[in-house]
């Protein structure tokens, strides 16, 4: 690694690792407003690749359900390479418009055309159809990782406060939920609606094309609207000294980086929490539409509901970390999330849920949902939270802040949602054969309970292991304050040395 030739003092000072920590005060809100508006890009996203891609390409396109999982799972592995790159690239760029925002505003147009053609699919044969998917899913993970990861790392720049940070990314998840269930709500009130040739409007081709428009478009203008938004605050990040890294050593740095220990056990627990959750939201249509048989307004009755979990986790994060710390309100909300979201499916196997078409059956279900989405809400804006927190204990033990790294690793979690969850959702329906074509009430009764019986414990066990893997992270509300009154002892003696 060949650092910079000449460098100033202040410049020392921070290629060390050893520049002062930005004040501790609150954000204001169109701060906390703009960088959380961002996310809705990635909600839709999210929301379409883990709630209607799988069925869209298999019981509407007609691809087998193996064939749509294995291609999402591929694009993901290839994205895996993409977010440490794009992470680190931000992390050392250097610009008038600051590290992340170049990468922010150059996303937004490729993320919304790439995503509009995911939902305009040719009349190709089976096999062509299969690259198709593979290869436009893979350059929508491509750019949205572009998105994300910088937008993601602003985190750690705009505040180092331990509780801040949670207010601020519970904006952050707000709006990434929020905008997700809009779009869904739209998609299945006015867009996915039945006509003479589809009884069941989720099954309507047309409606998919003009959601991928609509998605499309709003997408393109979160992007725009946050990093317009948050474009004021570039001036006050901190801007480390430019520095030429070798491959080898930029190598060294990753795996120095990522090899953190509450980082590393952070991260495995993420990736247990994605891909159960992803399997969930997958399943999700499958359930409700097969399961339960809800037509499309009452599932979209049901995202509705959502809006009021958002509202629910908005504070709740925040005030559960500032009584019993940020692991273990993870911890706890995980566990209730979970246990509240397999227990009416575990109900009806022993008799015990009221009939389908039920009045009864539907308030059940719908407060069950809002309660159990709120705790997950709420959970998944811990573990960002921790993540940034992650930054200056790396910091001051490596010298270096490394944010765009480190929320690499966040973005390629959240994507495990739609990758390794739509796989392994696929392969739960091929392993209890599932019919392609479906229609609701025809679909034999003991396959309905095997995939009941197949998906619950798959949960109960991914769920578990996250819990458990969390007890691994260390970093409490003293240590995160200790690690910043370190850092600034060593950024004052520093900087009297050099002057």
């Amino acid at each position: 690694m060949r650092a910079e030739a000449a460098v100033n003092k202040p410049e020392l000072a921070a290629s060390q690792g050893l520049t002062a920590a930005p004040a501790l005060q609150k954000l204001s809100f169109p701060t906390k407003l703009f960088y959380g508006f961002g996310t809705v890009a990635f909600g839709v996203k999210d929301n379409g690749f883990s709630y209607m891609l799988l069925l869209f390409y298999n019981q509407v396109v007609g691809l087998p359900a193996p064939a749509v999982g294995l291609a999402i799972m591929v694009a993901m592995i290839i994205d895996a390479f993409m977010d440490p790159i794009v992470g680190q690239a931000s992390d050392n760029w250097r610009s008038r418009w600051g590290r992340r925002h170049p990468f922010m505003y150059a996303a937004a147009a490729p993320v919304a055309l790439s995503y509009l053609a995911l939902w305009n699919p040719p009349h190709w044969s089976p096999h062509a159809l299969f690259y198709y998917l593979l290869g436009v899913a893979v350059v929508i993970r491509t750019f949205i990782t572009f998105y994300e990861v910088p937008s993601s790392a602003l985190s750690a720049e705009l505040t180092q406060g331990y509780d801040e940070r949670t207010v601020l990314l519970s904006y952050r998840y707000f709006f990434g939920w929020i905008g997700g269930l809009t779009i869904y709500i739209i998609a299945l009130r006015f867009l996915l609606v039945p006509d003479a040739h589809h009884p069941v409007g989720q099954l309507n081709p047309v409606g998919y094309a003009r959601y991928g428009l609509l998605a499309s478009i709003i997408m393109f203008g979160a992007i725009l609207v946050s990093s317009i938004g948050t474009h004021s605050r570039i001036k006050t990040f901190r801007t480390p000294p430019l520095r030429r890294l070798r491959l080898a050593a930029l190598a060294r740095e990753m795996i120095e980086t990522w090899s953190h220990r509450s980082f590393l056990m952070l991260t495995l627990s993420g990736l247990a929490t994605s891909m159960a959750s992803g399997i969930a939201a997958a399943m999700n249509i499958y359930f409700s539409t097969f399961y339960w048989e809800f037509s499309a307004g009452q599932i979209a009755a049901f995202a509705t509901g959502v809006y009021g979990s958002a509202l629910i986790a908005l504070p709740l994060a925040p005030q559960l970390s500032r009584r019993i710390g940020k692991r273990a309100t993870c911890m706890s909300l995980i566990l209730l999330s979970v246990v509240m979201g397999v227990t009416p499916l575990l109900l009806r196997l022993v008799g015990l849920m009221p009939p389908n078409h039920s009045a009864a059956l539907f308030w059940i279900i719908f407060f069950n949902s809002v309660g159990s989405t709120a705790l997950w809400i709420a959970a998944t804006t811990m573990i960002s939270a921790m993540i940034a927190d992650v930054v200056e204990d790396s910091e001051l033990k490596t010298g270096r802040r490394s944010e765009g790294l480190f929320f690499s690793a966040s973005s390629l979690i959240a994507k495990a949602v739609s990758g390794v969850g739509v796989f392994a959702a696929s392969l739960i329906l091929s392993l209890v054969r599932f019919p392609v074509s479906a229609k609701p009430g025809r679909v034999p009764m003991a396959i309905i309970r095997h995939l009941a019986m197949v998906y619950a414990p798959i949960i109960l066990v991914l769920y578990a292991a996250a819990i458990v893997l969390l007890w691994g992270y260390k970093i409490t509300r003293k240590s995160h304050s200790d690690t910043l009154e370190r850092l600034a002892a060593r950024a004052e003696a520093v900087s009297e040395g050099i002057s």
